[in-house]
């Protein structure tokens, strides 16, 4: 397996991880600013480059229900964009839950300052390694592809 990235989508701050070279380990990178939105593309296509990675897998971050929200559509929207505006071979993940993992994961160890500029990043490492343990790309629907999830009984 190549390299990824994991990216953890968010408004303000897009966390970046990366994989080892086998595709076991993924260590979170930076945070890069959200907007504008061409400069943080041309950010992660720079790193993507200066790491050799294939692709960049994205958060989605689903209801509990399964269903997607208001922050699952901007996810899969940014997914797309990502795609076109840098040609990586894009996937989405379920990542329900990971930023809460990823803030237990540094309590007690950072400022509440450092903890925030860290926590986006650790977020992509969670996300790209939940990714890779399962199979990598052959697990996930890229970007085009992925339909939101319904509610079953709908």
């Amino acid at each position: 397996m190549t390299r990824w990235l994991g990216i953890d989508h968010g408004s303000r701050r897009i966390g970046v991880a990366v994989s080892d070279a086998g595709g076991s380990i993924a260590s979170p990178l930076e945070g890069v600013p959200a907007e504008p939105a061409s400069r943080a593309f041309e950010r992660i296509a720079a790193l993507a480059a200066e790491y050799g990675a294939a692709g960049a897998v994205v958060g989605w971050p689903l209801n509990t229900d399964d269903t997607e929200g208001p922050q699952g559509a901007l996810a899969r929207r940014f997914a797309i964009d990502l795609a076109e505006a840098t040609g990586l071979d894009v996937r989405l993940w379920d990542e329900r839950f990971t930023s809460a993992a990823a803030d237990a994961k540094l309590a007690g160890l950072y400022t509440r300052r450092q903890k925030k500029a860290r926590q986006d990043a650790v977020a992509a490492a969670m996300i790209l390694g939940d990714f890779l343990a399962v199979g990598g790309p052959d697990a996930a629907p890229t970007a085009a592809e992925a339909v939101p999830p319904r509610k079953s009984g709908r």
